[in-house]
C-alpha cells in the first residue's frame, strides 16, 4: 500500500506573512533610499501610479467610458469551418431580425481590407477564401451588445461554405512546404567563417566524441488579459474618426483605421488611456477590432463599441507562437557543445502578422547563455488554417532559448553530470568566446556572477543531495530541482522601431504634465516615466500626472514592445523635462545672478546664487519672462545594425540576465506536482522603481510557468476549431499556484550602456526563469526512472505529459 503523501513536505520554509512583510518593506526600503539620495526620484520603490483607482475600481477602461447618446453595439460573425471557399450570404435574413441596425460585410469597407501588421495578408472580414474556424466573416450593429451577439451567433444559417480539409499541425504546413515568411537559415562557423559553414558544422557534429539528436514539441499560450479586445469608435465632423482602443500600438491603429476607411491619418485619432493587460496580444491584433468598429461608425454616422466575448477572443485572436524543434548536437565529455543544428517550426497561422520578427528573435536566442562555435538554425513559419498567431511576451525569445536547455540537460543526464555543471561550461566568456551567432559581441556579460550569487544564496548544492537522498526512499513522491540562466536582448528586431517620442508640460502652478508613446497595460510604465520627469525637474513625483497615449499628442510610435517601453520613453520624457530645466535655470540666473550651470533642482526646491526658491515660484517668475515652459523629446536607440538577408548585425542595444533555481514534488501514480520553492536573481540594471520590477519579475514567472506546464491549447483534428477557447477549458495559473517559498531578488549593478538611468528592461527577460520549474519536473521525472533514461517531456507539462514522461522512464529503466 502506498504511503499517502507527507503533508509536511509542501508547507513553506518560512512563513508566507513574512513575504508579504517583505513586499512592505520594499516601499519602505523606497522612501529611505529616497532620504538618503538627495531627493532622488528614480531608484525608489513606489506604488503604481494608478494602483489607488484599480482597488477603488475607478481606474476608467474603454468600456468604462460614458456611451455618448445613439451609441450601437456590434459582434462578429465566425466562420463555422476551418478551411474553404465563401460561395454566399444571406445577410438580409439577419438584416430583418429585431434590434438590428445594420449587417456589414467586406463590400462595405470603403478602403483596404486589410489588418496585416507587416505583409498586407490580412483581411478585416473574409472576402470569400476562408482561412480558420472563428474567422470574421460579417458584423452584426444592434442597438444592444445582447442582440448583436445573438444575431451575430447565426452565423451558419446564413453563411454557405464549401468546406476543405485544414492544415492544423506545424509539422503537416512543413511537410507541405507552405509557409507565411520565407524560410530562415542563421548559420555560424568559428573554424570556416566565410567559408561552406553548413558543412563545417555537420563536419563538427560528426567528428564530435558524443552526439544526441532528437525532437522537442513546445505548446504555445494564450495572453489571457483580463480586459478583452475592444474598441469605441466616434464619428467626428468633417469625415474623422476617433478611437479609443484597447491597444499597445496606437499609431499602427490609426494607419489601419485611416486605410480601411481611406482616410489621412491626420484625420484618424486613436487613444488608449490604459489597458487591462496586453503581454502582446494587442501590439497587432486589436487592428481588427478598431478597422470594424470605424467603418461601422463611419456608415452608419453614430458611435459603436465592440467588445468581445472571450470565447470569441479565444476562437478570433492569435496567441503564442507554439514551436516543434528537431536537432541534433555533438559534444565533448564535459559537456562542452561543439556543434548544433536545429530546425524549428512554428504554427504561424492563416496570415503572417509578426511571426517573422518572432521567428527572428527565436533564431537569435537559441544561444540563450551559451558560447555555440558551430551552429545552424533554420526556422520555418508554418502556414495553418488556424488563428494567426502573434506577439506574446517574450516574442520568440523563450521559445528559441528552450530549446538549448533542453538540449543541455540532455547531455548532462547523458554525461551522468549536474545540469548546472554542464550549463556554466558552456557560458559565454567575458573577453573570448563571446561572439553570438548573429555577430554581436557579448560585452556587458554577468552570467557568471550572477548564477555564483544564486547558486549559493538559495543553497543548490546542498538542497541536489538532499533531494537525491529523499528520491532514494519515496518510492512513489519525487522531487526535482533545477538552476536555469538567461540572456535576453532589448531592443526591436527593427532598428527604425527603435525611437520614441514625448512632451512634457510645466503649468505656471508648478504642476507637471507628461505624455509619451508608450502605453499603460498594468507594466507600471507611466510611474517610471513619471519618475524620470519627477527627478529630472527636481520635484516630487505628486507633481507629475500622466496622460492618456494618445496619436494627436505624439505622433509616429512604436509598439510598447519588446521590453523597450521604459527604456524608449523614458528617454524621450527625459529629454523634454531635461530641455525645460535648462530654460528655467537660464531665468533663474538671468533674475537672482550666478551661472546657469550652478542651478540646482531638488526637493520642489531651486537653489540658484546661494537663494532658495520653490519651484513653482521660479516657474511663475519665467512665465512673466515668457519662457517656454512645455518641450518635446525624442530618444533613438544608438549603436544597432541589423542585415535582414544574413540574419547579422548588432539587433540589441544590451542584454538582461537572470536566474532562477525551482524545487518541485512529483506524484509518480497521478502526474500532479507542486512547486514547492523559487528562488530567483534577476538583472534590472540600476532599476528605475524596484518594487515595479520585482512585480514584473514574479508575474512573469507565474505567467511563463502556466505556459510550461498548464495552458495547453488544443485544436480538433477534424474541424479545426480551438476547443480550449474558455477558462473552463484552458487553465491559467492563479494564486494558488505561487510557491509558498518565493525569494525574489534584483541583481546589483547598473548597466553597461547608457540606458535610462543604467536601468534595464524587465517584462520579458523574466518570462525565461520559469524553465528552472519545467526542468526540476523533468528531473523528478528522470529520478522516476533512476536516472537511466532521458525523460521524453513535452512542454507543456501537464499532468498527463507528466505520467506519460513517468510511464516511459520506468519502461525504459
Amino acid at each position: 500500500m502506498n504511503k499517502p503523501i507527507d503533508i509536511a513536505l509542501l508547507q513553506p520554509v518560512e512563513p508566507f506573512a513574512d513575504y508579504q512583510a517583505n513586499i512592505a518593506a520594499r516601499i519602505d526600503r523606497g522612501a529611505e533610499a529616497k532620504a538618503q539620495d538627495g531627493g532622488a526620484r528614480v531608484g525608489i520603490s513606489r506604488p503604481h501610479e494608478s494602483a489607488a483607482l484599480h482597488v477603488a475600481g475607478e481606474a476608467t477602461y474603454i468600456d468604462d467610458i460614458p456611451e455618448l447618446r445613439g451609441t450601437l453595439h456590434g459582434a462578429l460573425g465566425l466562420s463555422p469551418v476551418a478551411n474553404g471557399v465563401l460561395k454566399s450570404m444571406d445577410l438580409d435574413v439577419l438584416r430583418a431580425l429585431p434590434g438590428v441596425v445594420a449587417v456589414l460585410s467586406a463590400e462595405d469597407i470603403p478602403g483596404s481590407n486589410d489588418c496585416g501588421s507587416i505583409v498586407h495578408d490580412d483581411p478585416i472580414l473574409c472576402s470569400g477564401e476562408i482561412r480558420y474556424l472563428g474567422q470574421p466573416v460579417f458584423a452584426v450593429i444592434a442597438q444592444t451588445r445582447e442582440v448583436a451577439r445573438r444575431v451575430a451567433a447565426r452565423a451558419k444559417e446564413v453563411l454557405t461554405i464549401e468546406a476543405a480539409p485544414p492544415v492544423l499541425t506545424p509539422q503537416d504546413a512543413h511537410a507541405k512546404g507552405q509557409y507565411v515568411v520565407p524560410p530562415m537559415h542563421l548559420v555560424r562557423s568559428e573554424s570556416t567563417p566565410g567559408g561552406d559553414e553548413q558543412a563545417a558544422v555537420r563536419a563538427a557534429i560528426a567528428a564530435a566524441p558524443h552526439r544526441l539528436k532528437d525532437t522537442l514539441e513546445v505548446g504555445g499560450q494564450e495572453q489571457f488579459y483580463l480586459e478583452g479586445q475592444i474598441s469605441y469608435a466616434i464619428p467626428k465632423e468633417g469625415g474623422g474618426m476617433h478611437v479609443h482602443c484597447s491597444t499597445q500600438h496606437p499609431t499602427e491603429m490609426q494607419h489601419l483605421v485611416s486605410h480601411a476607411l481611406h482616410l489621412n491619418a491626420n484625420e484618424v485619432h486613436v487613444e488608449c488611456r490604459r489597458m487591462g493587460g496586453g503581454f502582446g496580444g494587442k501590439e497587432s491584433q486589436s487592428g481588427l477590432f478598431a478597422c470594424v468598429a470605424a467603418v461601422a461608425a463611419a456608415k452608419l454616422k453614430r458611435p459603436v463599441k465592440l467588445r468581445l466575448d472571450r470565447d470569441d477572443d479565444f476562437l478570433v485572436t492569435g496567441r503564442r507562437h507554439c514551436f516543434w524543434y528537431d536537432y541534433e548536437v555533438g559534444y565533448d565529455d564535459e559537456g562542452r557543445l561543439l556543434g548544433a543544428e536545429i530546425t524549428m517550426v512554428t504554427r504561424a497561422g492563416h496570415s503572417a502578422d509578426l511571426s517573422g520578427p518572432v521567428m527572428t528573435r527565436a533564431l537569435c536566442h537559441f544561444d540563450n547563455a551559451y558560447w555555440m562555435p558551430e551552429v545552424a538554425i533554420h526556422g520555418y513559419s508554418g502556414k495553418t488554417n488556424t488563428q494567426s498567431n502573434t506577439a506574446f511576451r517574450g516574442f520568440g525569445g523563450p521559445q528559441g532559448a528552450i530549446a538549448v536547455e533542453n538540449i543541455l540537460d540532455t547531455v548532462a543526464r547523458r554525461l551522468g553530470r549536474d545540469p548546472l555543471e554542464v550549463r556554466r561550461i558552456n557560458f559565454y566568456g567575458k573577453d573570448e568566446r563571446n561572439v553570438t551567432p548573429y555577430a554581436q559581441v557579448v560585452t556587458d556579460n554577468i552570467v557568471h556572477e550572477l548564477v555564483g550569487e544564486l547558486e549559493a544564496s538559495s543553497d543548490y548544492r546542498a538542497r541536489r543531495d538532499a533531494i537525491a537522498a529523499y528520491n532514494a526512499r519515496s518510492p512513489v513522491l519525487k522531487r526535482g530541482i533545477a538552476l536555469a540562466p538567461l540572456k535576453f536582448g532589448i531592443s526591436f528586431n527593427v532598428p527604425h522601431f527603435n525611437q520614441a517620442g514625448a512632451l512634457v508640460h510645466v503649468y505656471n502652478d508648478g504642476s507637471v504634465l507628461v505624455n509619451h508613446g508608450g502605453t499603460e497595460m498594468g507594466q507600471g510604465l507611466n510611474t517610471k516615466v513619471a519618475q524620470v520627469v519627477a527627478h529630472e525637474l527636481g520635484v516630487s513625483f505628486e507633481c507629475v500626472r500622466a496622460t492618456a497615449t494618445d496619436t494627436t499628442k505624439v505622433a509616429n510610435t512604436s509598439a510598447t514592445a519588446a521590453s523597450t517601453g521604459a527604456d524608449l520613453n523614458g528617454k524621450a520624457a527625459q529629454d523634454a523635462a531635461r530641455r525645460i530645466r535648462e530654460r528655467l535655470a537660464a531665468c533663474a540666473a538671468a533674475r537672482h545672478g550666478g551661472d546657469a550651470a550652478d542651478v540646482r533642482f531638488a526637493n520642489d526646491k531651486v537653489e540658484v546664487n546661494g537663494r532658495t526658491l520653490g519651484f513653482a515660484t521660479l516657474v511663475g517668475e519665467a512665465y512673466l519672462d515668457r519662457v517656454q515652459l512645455w518641450s518635446d523629446g525624442f530618444y533613438s536607440t544608438p549603436g544597432l545594425s541589423w542585415d535582414r538577408d544574413t540574419l547579422k548585425g548588432r539587433p540589441f542595444y544590451y542584454y538582461a540576465y537572470g536566474a532562477a533555481v525551482s524545487e518541485v514534488v512529483v506524484d509518480t501514480l497521478t502526474g500532479e506536482w507542486k512547486l514547492l520553492r523559487a528562488d530567483i536573481l534577476h538583472d534590472a540594471g540600476k532599476s528605475l522603481n524596484p518594487a515595479i520590477d520585482i512585480g514584473q519579475v514574479e508575474g512573469a514567472f507565474i505567467q511563463g510557468m502556466g505556459w510550461l506546464t498548464t495552458e495547453e491549447l488544443v485544436w480538433h483534428p477534424q474541424s479545426g476549431k480551438l476547443t480550449t477557447h474558455a477558462p473552463s477549458t484552458y487553465k491559467i495559473p492563479t494564486a494558488n499556484d505561487c510557491p509558498p517559498v518565493f525569494n525574489v531578488k534584483l541583481f546589483e549593478g547598473p548597466n553597461f550602456e547608457d540606458s535610462i538611468h543604467r536601468s534595464k528592461a524587465v517584462g520579458e527577460p523574466p518570462l525565461l526563469l520559469p524553465f528552472s520549474v519545467f526542468f526540476a519536473i523533468r528531473d523528478a521525472v528522470s529520478a522516476a526512472g533512476d536516472h537511466r533514461v532521458d525523460p521524453p517531456l513535452r512542454a507543456p507539462a501537464t499532468s498527463e505529459a507528466i505520467l506519460n514522461a513517468i510511464t516511459a522512464v520506468q519502461a525504459g529503466a
